[in-house]
């Protein structure tokens, strides 16, 4: 059932209470009591004929703000001498900026609100969009990929184009439940809730252990098992020479990318050891591994290793795995194990998992060659290999600069030129990165983890901040938490979050655990979260169109990518609890608005769970005109005040989730 906002919220979005939608199944072919659904063509006019109503009434408004700071400009020259003038055009100076500034919000409002009325044209997609991901090919999800020849190769390869996005809402599965909350999703999750055919549990793989029951997916603990991923995780600390999985983060390890992850094993065990794992792995149709992973509260994206870079930053992993993962190492001169020497720190650890160099695979000169190109694709690289135990190899990342200058081989040093720190897709490039940067700092010369997220003065000095400003942003995301959390407990930040038949909750008692935040800068949000004890993770995203501090949220020990919010992100339909977007309409407004408002809001729709919850903070013009949109998406909408003296305000939504 999904539970209404309090009502002492100021505002109020879609008109009547959303316990009157308790029972109702989301039909796509059924109007919604905002107009979302099939209309008429009559219907479609009225609205055409309201939108233009709305903007040309805004314009009116406008030209009226103009000749009356006109008007009265003039009659205060009317005043005698030259001090009256002087202070009549101070005045009148400061008069007229304000006149501009109520220009530009009525105007803002006006393309708000026009993109909100045409909004109401919009209709629920239909069933087979379910788990529709954009820019990634979806045709498999209806056709069997076997009935289009052997000669067809399907690309999951990244390709968006804004013409080809859907502009429904995709609604869930019928037999879609309210995700099991962390961290008991670690276990188990609802079957209903993610696409699988049956086929993804026929691997032995170690990451892949997984046991469907009647209405879940259940993914049992190995305390008992040999090859468990306990004992998996304590063998590769010991093959880099410590003691045991718990001494990671004092070896300076916190971040850890896992190419294609199984099901989030590995990151859900080591998150229980203070690392942070981000999973990536292709687009799939059905079992995919990154829909699962996110819904048992694991970070992970869409990513592949084919032809472009990902979109992180150089020097940002301390640890890169590979777990008999589908990358061909050996090919394309190297290029694959290039670009992850770009994402490694100097220092860190590449770990991959394989049959290849077992003797019995060793038997086969096809495997030896392999084997030995890659090991010399290493050495080129300047990693030197630590250990060799069973299946698992281990190189480490030289932290010298001057082994490469040593060299006498291929890859190159990236030039200058052609080193971007935070490439967005961008084709991949079989030169050394990252040799150049002030980040090039041994991860064992970092600060270790929790201590890492308060980055000192010198630190800050290699990303240009001031140390001041860091400073009154993490004092002013503290009190903003805090402050979240007094407006908004218990609805989102409950401490005992139990309803009507469901079990006790287990510890830590947080509605929340994937949270995504549309415009990050520091990182603070994500931070102040942690700060306070909550047990979520935060996918901090920094628009490809604001100042890019995603080096420095790395360096924080966190985890983020760059997107732009014009293109779908990379991610599965229902796979966020909450997204936070701070001044993010603010910094689309002095882009021109390169895609409107309407778009952006359908996405965030996409990724958010039923029942999960939209916070913006921005100032009163903008969030007043979001929340006309936000009530065409039947997202139930609340405006806060935030401080008698500030011009911003908070927009609390909620997707509802409608259901039999």
């Amino acid at each position: 059932m999904s539970r209404p906002l309090y009502r002492g919220f100021s505002g109020g979005g879609g008109g009547k209470d959303r316990c009157a939608d308790e029972g109702r199944h989301y039909d796509p072919k059924q109007p919604g009591e905002n107009g979302i659904g099939a209309a008429t063509p009559a219907r479609g006019r009225k609205r055409r004929l309201a939108a233009a109503a709305a903007r040309i009434g805004v314009l009116v408004l406008a030209a009226a703000a103009l000749v009356g700071s006109v008007a009265w400009a003039g009659s205060l020259y009317t005043g005698r001498g030259a001090a009256a003038a002087m202070a009549a055009a101070s005045a009148h100076r400061g008069y007229r900026r304000l006149q501009e500034q109520l220009v530009t919000d009525l105007l803002d409002i006006g393309v708000l609100a026009g993109g909100g009325l045409r909004s109401r044209e919009a209709e629920a997609c239909a069933a087979e969009y379910e788990n529709h991901v954009p820019c990634y090919y979806n045709g498999s999800d209806a056709v069997d990929v076997s009935d289009l020849g052997g000669g067809v190769v399907i690309s999951y390869e990244r390709q968006c184009a804004r013409e080809g996005r859907a502009t429904c809402l995709v609604a869930p599965p019928r037999a879609y439940r309210t995700p099991v909350r962390w961290p008991s999703s670690k276990d188990f999750i609802w079957k209903d809730n993610v696409r699988i055919s049956g086929h993804e549990f026929s691997s032995g793989s170690l990451f892949k252990r997984m046991m469907v029951e009647e209405d879940q997916i259940s993914f049992p603990s190995d305390a008992h098992l040999s090859d468990g991923v306990e004992d998996y995780a304590h063998r590769i600390a010991e093959m880099i020479g410590l003691r045991n999985e718990f001494n990671f983060n004092e070896a300076g390890v916190r971040t850890v990318l896992d190419i294609e992850c199984g099901f989030g094993t590995l990151g859900a065990h080591l998150f229980e050891r203070d690392l942070l794992t981000m999973c990536i792995a292709n687009y799939e149709s059905s079992g995919s591994q990154v829909q699962i992973t996110l819904e048992r509260g694991i970070p992970a994206l869409i990513g592949s290793f084919a032809s472009k870079q990902l979109p992180y930053p150089y020097l940002s992993f301390d640890m890169v795995h590979c777990a008999r993962c589908n990358v061909e190492w050996d090919k394309n001169d190297g290029v694959f194990l290039v670009e992850v020497d770009r994402l490694l720190r100097p220092g860190g650890y590449f770990v991959w998992t394989t049959s290849l160099n077992t003797h019995r695979a060793l038997r086969d000169k096809e495997n030896q060659k392999k084997w030995t190109t890659i090991r010399a694709l290493a050495n080129n690289l300047c990693w030197e290999m630590l250990s060799q135990q069973d299946e698992t190899n281990v190189w480490k990342k030289t932290n010298k600069r001057d082994c490469y200058s040593s060299r006498k081989s291929e890859p190159m040093l990236c030039a200058k030129s052609h080193d971007p720190e935070s490439p967005y897709y961008k084709p991949l490039n079989p030169c050394i990165a990252g040799t150049r940067s002030k980040r090039w700092i041994p991860i064992e010369h970092r600060t270790a983890w929790p201590s890492q997220a308060r980055l000192n003065s010198t630190e800050l000095d290699i990303h240009g901040v001031n140390s001041e400003d860091f400073g009154e942003d993490t004092s002013t995301w503290d009190s903003m938490v805090r402050n979240y959390w007094s407006l908004l407990s218990p609805l989102i930040f409950s401490d005992h979050p139990k309803r009507p038949g469901d079990e006790e909750p287990h510890p830590p008692f947080n509605m929340l655990r994937n949270v995504l935040d549309m415009n990050a800068h520091f990182g603070g949000f994500n931070a102040a979260l942690l700060k306070s004890g909550k047990s979520v993770w935060v996918m901090n995203v920094v628009p490809t169109n604001a100042p890019n501090y995603l080096p420095l949220i790395f360096d924080r020990g966190l985890i983020g990518v760059q997107h732009d919010w014009c293109e779908a992100f990379p991610t599965y339909p229902r796979t966020y609890d909450m997204v936070h977007a701070d001044g993010f309409l603010s910094l689309e407004k002095r882009q021109k608005r390169r895609c409107s408002t309407l778009d952006i809001f359908l996405e965030v729709d996409r990724i958010l769970r039923p029942e999960g919850w939209i916070i913006i903070r921005d100032t009163a013009p903008l969030i007043e005109a979001a929340r006309s949109v936000a009530a065409q998406l039947r997202w139930d909408a609340r405006i806060l005040d935030l401080d008698i003296a500030s011009d911003e305000k908070l927009l609390v939504c909620q997707k509802p989730f409608l259901k039999k």
